[in-house]
């Protein structure tokens, strides 16, 4: 492999404007819808030109939300600021703060429509 091991995340909804309202929440950004025929796609903001990957929420006919394998880490500064936010927002915690040692920190949280995701941090 010649680059970073990620290139692009789909985290897969059912309500699309629930979906954007809890991670816009979360992580106070704005998504940009991204043009695509047969699925509603919008985008993470993303530099392409800095670390780490773009990515979109989809709402694909046929593909359900929630019950992936699939599991993505958002970086973040403390990711227990961004945890504060989770239920407000409409998902829960699944596992609060947890010291993954010299990696620094995880957060387990189950976003608006049933999905899975992790937040890190460093402290």
């Amino acid at each position: 492999m010649s680059s970073n091991p990620v290139g692009w995340f789909e985290i897969y909804v059912q309500d699309m404007a629930r979906a954007k309202a809890f991670y816009e929440a979360v992580f106070a950004v704005t998504f940009e819808r991204l043009n695509s025929p047969e699925i509603e796609m919008w985008a993470f903001p993303m530099d392409m030109d800095r670390y780490g990957a773009g990515g979109a929420l989809v709402r694909m006919p046929g593909v359900p939300s929630g019950g992936n394998s699939t599991l993505v880490y958002f970086s973040c500064e403390d990711c227990a600021v961004e945890a504060s936010r989770v239920a407000a927002a409409g998902g829960r915690i699944a596992r609060d703060k947890l010291s993954i040692g010299e990696y620094g920190f995880i957060v387990l949280a189950h976003d608006s429509e049933g999905n899975l995701i992790g937040l890190h941090s460093l402290r």
